[in-house]
């Protein structure tokens, strides 16, 4: 079913220039994978982390400064998870000695922390130079995109189904009991942040490179994080199409609102937030399978296939 929904994504790239569809299915793609790293640490491990959107910014950062600099983009972008998974291995040991609430607001200060000094570090605009404008498409940004949210969710899949992943769920749901069974919580729980925070960067050079110009700054803001979370739950926590299904909601729901209710976005997702976890603790991968009794990606593939045909339809107009 993956490979289905692949490839509708790919033949979606191939048939359509549209700027605009491009777009959104660029930064659903790119939020679907900063949501499924988020998701192996919060789903996964039950760390909720609210400071996450450090690990992506500092990946847009690395990445857009060599890259600029004259490194080969795919260099770049592998020194960016190098570098993050490092920084994450440091911060990690000290900070997931903290527990629930505490580790929460932890790393909530950390990646204010951060916000506030690249801001202060780095005020200036990061642009793309003229020749590089000249050239600029959005075929590159949309098949990167959705390249590495195709090796990011295989990746969740792994995770989950594999003897690591059963060890982070297992500390997730009772560290006493997991370490009494042999299980490392400690190992767990920082094998998570760590992978989680190299596929947050993954997702940031995605960024670096579909965007123009921006702000360095504004990768490292807290919104990246809470919309990561915020489609998780949406979708469905410690799912591996949740994230997809959330994302995918979540921006065209936003592109599909009216510009004149801009403003009451935030209260709106902010209210269907609460309204999924009281009713649909398991999002709408839980609300699907209770109506349809299928598998959850096959909303995805369906919406996919629908909008393929639609763009199908346009051109040969």
């Amino acid at each position: 079913m993956w490979l289905s929904i692949l490839g509708v994504a790919v033949a979606l790239g191939v048939v359509t220039d549209d700027q605009r569809i491009m777009t959104i299915a660029i930064q659903t793609y790119i939020l679907a994978a900063l949501a499924s790293s988020w998701n192996i640490l919060g789903g996964f491990a039950g760390q909720i982390s609210l400071g996450h959107a450090a690990f992506f910014g500092l990946g847009a950062l690395v990445t857009r400064e060599m890259w600029l600099g004259g490194q080969p983009f795919p260099l770049s972008t592998l020194a960016a998870m190098v570098v993050t998974a490092v920084v994450a291995a440091i911060v990690g040991v000290p900070m997931l000695r903290f527990r629930d609430a505490y580790f929460s607001i932890g790393t909530l200060a950390l990646g204010v922390a951060v916000f506030l000094t690249i801001g202060n570090v780095r005020p200036g605009i990061s642009s793309l130079p003229v020749d590089a404008l000249r050239e600029y498409e959005f075929t590159g940004p949309y098949f990167l995109a959705l390249g590495v949210m195709a090796f990011t969710v295989p990746v969740s899949m792994w995770l989950k189904q594999g003897k690591l992943g059963l060890g982070m769920m297992a500390v997730r749901d009772d560290e006493e009991v997991a370490g009494a069974s042999g299980v490392s919580p400690l190992r767990h729980k920082l094998m998570a942040f760590v992978i989680s925070a190299a596929l947050a960067a993954l997702a940031g050079s995605v960024f670096a490179y579909f965007s123009i110009s921006y702000y360095p700054s504004f990768p490292f803001s807290v919104v990246w994080t809470f919309e990561a979370i915020l489609v998780v739950f949406i979708g469905g926590i410690g799912t591996t199409v949740g994230p997809l299904i959330g994302s995918a909601f979540f921006i065209v729901g936003r592109y599909a609102l009216a510009s004149n209710t801009e403003e009451f976005q935030v209260v709106l997702f902010g209210l269907l937030f609460i309204i999924v976890v009281l009713l649909l603790p398991g999002g709408l991968v839980e609300g699907w399978q209770r109506i349809f009794g299928g598998s959850a990606s096959d909303v995805v593939t369906r919406a996919m296939e629908t909008k393929t045909g639609e763009t199908k339809g346009k051109e040969l107009v």
